[in-house]
């Protein structure tokens, strides 16, 4: 499939309206707290008790940052119609990658709100990233997107059917980087991005490597990368000593 880039955005755009129509009014919690030494002000506390008023950008980055809310939930949906926006706007860097963010909305456990709220934050993502994988230029690479979307989710699998159905050069290109990106790590056998919450780690590691080594060396040859990038997901496939004694295996990675 191949979604054309201008269907792509209108798909965001009505995501994004649908955020903010589902999470318009939402507040925190009347009796929510916060330690005014690390995280900030009572009047800027006061001001997530109030509905739609936008935030600065440092407090909105406090606020999704923040692991310690008596309800994350309630917090995260006040803030989500401004926070979806300056995610697709590249407006959000967080300390080490976008899983930190993915790690936020699983705080939030937004899969067990209500249905309709559940729906707009499953649109927002799976559109955010169609996007990513249909723009030659993201804002967010596609790989931090789909880190992000993972890491919210706890799971792995509809995003790695998602970018398998972009078969086309752009998200062969998107696919390239993120070997690229993640090609140490998975050959440490490490998720290569921030992942506190998964209890299983090594087996979404594995899956990841294993989808990575059956899915990505078409798409790659297609695109005439260098050699070497086709070796390392050839590696990337590869377990024990068979990776390690590899003539391909990179110097002083360990």
């Amino acid at each position: 499939m191949n979604l054309d880039p201008a269907l792509a955005r209108r798909r965001l755009d009505d995501a994004l309206d649908g955020v903010a129509v589902t999470f318009r009014g939402m507040t925190a919690r009347a009796q929510e707290v916060q330690c005014e030494c690390h995280w900030g002000s009572a009047e800027e506390l006061a001001l997530l008790k109030v509905p739609d008023v936008e935030l600065e950008p440092d407090l909105l980055r406090r606020t999704w940052d923040a692991p310690d809310w008596d309800d994350h939930g309630a917090v995260l949906r006040r803030i989500l119609p401004q926070f979806s926006r300056a995610l697709v706007g590249g407006l959000v860097e967080p300390l080490f990658d976008m899983g930190m963010v993915g790690l936020s909305f699983a705080r939030g456990h937004w899969q067990q709100w209500p249905a309709q709220q559940n729906a707009a934050v499953r649109a927002f993502l799976h559109a955010w990233l169609a996007h990513s994988l249909a723009e030659a230029d993201p804002v967010v690479p596609a790989y931090e997107v789909f880190a992000m979307c993972a890491e919210a989710s706890g799971t792995l699998d509809p995003w790695l059917t998602a970018w398998e159905a972009q078969d086309h050069p752009v998200a062969g290109r998107h696919l390239a980087q993120a070997v690229s990106q993640w090609g140490s790590d998975l050959l440490r056998d490490e998720l290569p991005w921030v992942a506190w919450y998964w209890d299983d780690k090594e087996a979404r590691c594995t899956e990841l490597a294993a989808w990575l080594a059956s899915h990505a060396p078409p798409r790659l040859r297609a695109l005439d990368v260098p050699e070497e990038l086709l070796h390392q997901v050839r590696l990337i496939g590869l377990t024990g000593d068979a990776r390690w004694d590899d003539p391909h295996w990179p110097d002083g990675l360990y």
